[in-house]
């Protein structure tokens, strides 16, 4: 498993987690989960399976901290017993910004590129669209 349980306590002091989660730590894992799910989500461009199924010092360490983050801001939701929202909010946003800047290719962190069904690397493929049409009525 990516994160454990037992790790948030660098993030979240051991009894606000058994305070909040009323020794129930389903939802803490369901926290967890969710976290490792949004993160996901915005980074289609890497290997997902090979960096979320690391563990240990296997882990990209800055990834950790910031899915750390996530989770400790969706399993506070609960109740802010001692813990201090405002900071856990900018914590969790600064989170979102690095991985949408990761996203965007702002910033290239040290993951396994994403490969498709035959192999090869699909990470650097052109992104294009445009703006919606518009139509002009005189």
């Amino acid at each position: 498993m990516f994160l454990t349980v037992e790790e948030l306590a660098t993030h979240l002091y051991q009894e606000n987690l058994a305070t909040i989660s009323d020794g129930d730590d389903a939802i803490v894992f369901a926290a967890i989960q969710g976290a490792i799910q949004e993160a996901k989500g915005y980074l289609a461009a890497y290997d997902r399976e090979a960096i979320f199924s690391a563990t240990g010092n296997d882990r990209n360490a800055l990834l950790l901290i910031f899915v750390k983050d996530i989770a400790v801001w969706h399993f506070i939701n609960l109740s802010n017993a001692g813990v201090n929202i405002e900071l856990r909010l900018n914590r969790y946003e600064r989170a979102v910004a690095w991985l949408k800047a990761v996203q965007k290719g702002d910033i290239t962190p040290d993951f396994p590129p994403a490969k498709n069904d035959e192999g090869v690397e699909t990470a650097g493929i052109i992104k294009y669209g445009s703006n919606p049409k518009r139509n002009q009525h005189f």
